[in-house]
């Protein structure tokens, strides 16, 4: 890289070095007995440039390593001559000036967006210090497994598979069904992570936006079944289904705009009808359930969302659909693809719906075809759970939360029926 302006871009480069380190200096700084504060990385952030400038200038790039083992030395020095009171070892405050320094450094390489970003960052991972052990104390086995089977998923098995078509209509490829496992896997498990953090304490508003987000079929049965043992339960119960099968509708949505964006206005305007009928539904069971007490609220019992046989199935169900919607649409034409949609929906409108998207894609269906197929499987599975809610739920359950289901199916179907 050539050498920086000695005017006013050089001055630019050290006074952003020296706004991070205020940055972080300013968080260690309210830290009792601190050994680096304010001072200290502003002037660790300054040295990391300079000792840029200086590598730069004479070729030297082993000055950049010298200076950071230089800072790590000082400060662990100084912390093994005169240990804190608190007993704390002080390897965060070692490592935030190394960071501190590393960051200095980048900028006078040209790099100080990312090195404002890496700073705003830094800081706050110490500020929230006390948040974040609240938050790993209250992590189960299961949560940490779920995100290290997240990792395997995503890091590990991903990028081992084959980027190319195989088998019948050419519809299987290994590397991007699996890449459409991750995805799902990734958004059940925000909804799962959220479920947990957030508990029950923060209503029946939460849990049924969380709930939804993982699995909205769990959600469905397990506050049908809480509904038809405590008949209190039902308002809370029939908001929870209802905010569930909601999230379902911007899920989908969701999915569509990253897998092909060109799909999401259109299907936007067809299920935000059912959308926005649900928003009113809603609104109008918060009302009627305002006296609840929230705290009071059972915990939807969903399994770990990326768990490797889960995934697995799910890859293996979507590859089956795949080479099914392929075929169907080769023989029967459109009319197969629906008939797919609608027997597919009623367990599962992921699969299907990452199939139409696909086939989207690939110009083997229009956009008419692909927000048609979405639609009837969003429609077949809303059916499935209203079914659930009859049998598991019990009449009162039913009574109160059939009429807005079928209201959101009504307002879905009637913008299914603006595309014709």
């Amino acid at each position: 890289m050539p050498l920086l302006d000695p005017t006013y871009e050089t001055l630019q480069a050290f006074a952003t070095s020296l706004g991070i380190g205020l940055l972080i200096g300013l968080e260690r700084e309210r830290q009792p007995n601190i050994k680096a504060g304010l001072r200290t990385f502003a002037l660790v952030g300054l040295l990391g440039c300079l000792t840029a400038l200086l590598a730069q200038t004479t070729a030297s790039p082993w000055l950049l390593a010298a200076g950071l083992l230089s800072i790590a030395i000082m400060m662990i020095t100084s912390f093994a001559t005169d240990p804190l009171d608190s007993g704390d070892p002080g390897t965060t405050s070692v490592v935030a000036l190394m960071v501190c320094y590393a960051l200095g450094a980048i900028v006078w390489y040209g790099h100080a967006s990312l090195a404002v970003m890496l700073g705003i960052a830094t800081t706050a991972l110490l500020y929230f210090k006390h948040q974040l052990h609240d938050i790993t104390q209250r992590l189960t086995h299961t949560d940490i497994l779920s995100v290290l089977q997240f990792g395997v998923l995503s890091l590990v098995i991903l990028p081992i598979l084959p980027n190319q078509s195989f088998g019948p209509y050419l519809a299987l490829n290994p590397h991007h069904i699996w890449w459409m496992v991750v995805l799902i896997s990734g958004v059940s498990l925000a909804g799962y992570t959220a479920l947990r953090l957030i508990g029950t304490h923060h209503g029946a508003t939460l849990l049924g936006l969380f709930g939804g987000l993982v699995s909205s079929t769990a959600t469905t049965v397990i506050f049908s079944r809480h509904a038809r043992q405590n008949a209190a339960l039902v308002p809370v119960a029939r908001m929870i289904v209802l905010l569930a099968s909601m999230v379902v509708i911007v899920r989908l949505n969701f999915v569509a705009a990253l897998i092909a964006p060109s799909l999401w206005l259109p299907l936007a305007k067809v299920l935000g009808s059912g959308l926005l009928v649900g928003i009113i539904v809603a609104l109008w069971s918060r009302y009627q359930q305002r006296q609840t007490n929230g705290k009071n609220l059972p915990m939807p019992n969903i399994a770990n969302p990326t768990e490797l046989k889960t995934a697995i199935t799910f890859g293996a169900m979507y590859a089956l659909i795949l080479v099914l919607s392929a075929w169907l649409k080769d023989i029967a034409g459109s009319q197969g693809l629906y008939f797919l949609a609608l027997a597919s929906g009623l367990t599962d409108v992921d699969a299907i719906t990452l199939s139409a998207l696909r086939m989207l894609n690939a110009n083997s269906i229009t956009q008419t075809q692909a927000i048609t197929t979405i639609t009837l499987a969003l429609l077949a599975n809303m059916a499935f759970k209203c079914g659930l809610i009859i049998v598991l739920g019990g009449r009162e359950l039913a009574r109160h939360t059939l009429p807005g289901m079928l209201a959101i199916a009504a307002g879905v179907g009637g913008g299914l029926m603006f595309i014709f």
